[in-house]
């Protein structure tokens, strides 16, 4: 049995990927987009909305075309060749080391206010929420999916709170009139707030396992993207209108610090459940992502393999395990040696980045009409966001280089 399940509908799939898309992003890009830009950020929003959209629409058609577990690598090789093919699944797998479990400590950083003393230690959390990640994805794509479903609707009820309780009016929605000077701290905080639509990439590897990829997953996409931006701007308007920004503090503490003032100290917990949740939903998609690019690279070079067997369920069992034990010791070396999470938030963000340009350029062979000048305009997108990373994208570019080197001499060899 070879062949993943095909479980997921158009609601879970929507709520898979407006989880990710929010993911930590809600409880800290609003008050720093705040701080940067001011009442501005609420029109950054708006242009980063309709910025992501010619990626997204691209996504949705690549995924509507061509469903595969095997995400923007299969695409890459619908385009052009296997080599590049493989030395992009191994660039997307490259992020585990830097990336999750950089995301991991973040949603542990809640689970440990809910864990009793004895067991409340950062690296005991950390370990514990990746033991919860490889058992959710072991129960398969539908149940994982229900359960992002329900935390999509705690996060959006959370959200609606907030406008209930801030009595947020007409006036809190009124946008502000720009101006030359504000140009400039709109594109910076534009800069920040792009990473709040990281996910999409991810969320390409589950195509293969929509009940109706072709009609649910454009939809699921589009939907996913527009929820998570009405989301975001939603939350902005009330931080904008407490001043829940400026500060330090406020940049992981912002709805931690509303939620204490609009309800009491009470309500602490149901944020540290809500916090862990959205985090946990976030690197969940991750983790299912990265399992079923380890199992589709298995398939296609080595199909008799342990990796590219799929339990009862439909899952790849061995090929989750296998990432669950690498994120278990990058989670270990990075808490005894004492690294910025940041730094390696910005590794991880340069391999996402080169991941959509290389989709992009997959779109502009494979699509047609409409579709393909889309696909250019989200690759000029994507260019311009990565040469604005700095210095971490040559992690990316070093890396890529290095597999696209070793698949070279592959090939040789191959051919000798």
């Amino acid at each position: 049995m070879n062949q993943l399940k095909k479980e997921i509908t158009l609601l879970s799939g929507i709520g898979q990927l407006s989880t990710t898309l929010l993911g930590t992003g809600l409880f800290m890009i609003p008050a720093i987009a705040a701080g940067i830009a001011g009442e501005f950020s609420l029109w950054a929003w708006l242009f980063l909305f309709v910025a992501i959209c010619p990626i997204a629409l691209t996504f949705a058609q690549l995924g509507k075309r061509y469903p595969n577990a095997g995400g923007t690598a299969y695409f890459v090789r619908k385009a052009f060749d296997k080599r590049l093919e493989r030395s992009v699944a191994w660039l997307f797998v490259s992020v585990i080391p830097v990336g999750v479990p950089a995301a991991v400590a973040l949603a542990a950083g809640f689970l440990q206010q809910l864990l009793p003393e004895p067991i409340n230690g950062s690296l005991t959390a950390q370990l514990l929420t990746v033991a919860l990640l490889v058992g959710v994805n072991l129960m398969g794509a539908k149940s994982s999916g229900q359960l992002q479903t329900l935390i999509a609707i705690s996060i959006f009820l959370l959200v609606g709170a907030f406008l209930w309780k801030g009595d947020v009016g007409v006036t809190d929605l009124t946008m502000p009139t720009i101006s030359e000077e504000s140009l400039w701290p709109i594109g910076t905080a534009l800069g920040v707030m792009f990473w709040c639509f990281v996910g999409i990439e991810a969320f390409a590897h589950m195509g293969e396992e929509f009940k109706n990829p072709e009609r649910d997953f454009p939809i699921a996409i589009i939907a996913g993207c527009f929820v998570a931006g009405a989301t975001y701007w939603a939350m902005s308007v009330v931080i904008l209108k407490f001043g829940a920004y400026g500060t330090p503090q406020f940049d992981s503490a912002s709805i931690p610090w509303l939620s204490e003032n609009l309800f009491g100290p009470n309500f602490k917990m149901l944020i540290s459940v809500i916090g862990f949740s959205a985090c946990f939903a976030s690197v969940n998609l991750y983790t299912q992502s990265l399992s079923r690019m380890v199992w589709a690279q298995a398939r296609e070079n080595k199909p008799e393999g342990k990796m590219a067997q799929v339990s009862s369920r439909g899952v790849p069992q061995n090929a989750t395990l296998s990432v669950g034990g690498v994120l278990a010791a990058s989670c270990i070396i990075g808490y005894w040696s004492g690294l910025d999470l940041e730094f390696f938030l910005k590794l991880a963000n340069s391999v996402f980045v080169l991941v959509y340009l290389m989709a992009m350029l997959a779109a502009l062979k494979l699509l047609q009409g409409a579709a393909r000048w889309l696909a250019g305009i989200a690759l000029a997108l994507c260019v311009i966001v990565f040469v604005c990373l700095g210095w971490s994208m040559l992690y990316a570019l070093g890396v890529f280089g290095l597999l696209m080197f070793q698949g070279k001499k592959d090939t040789t060899k191959a051919a000798i």
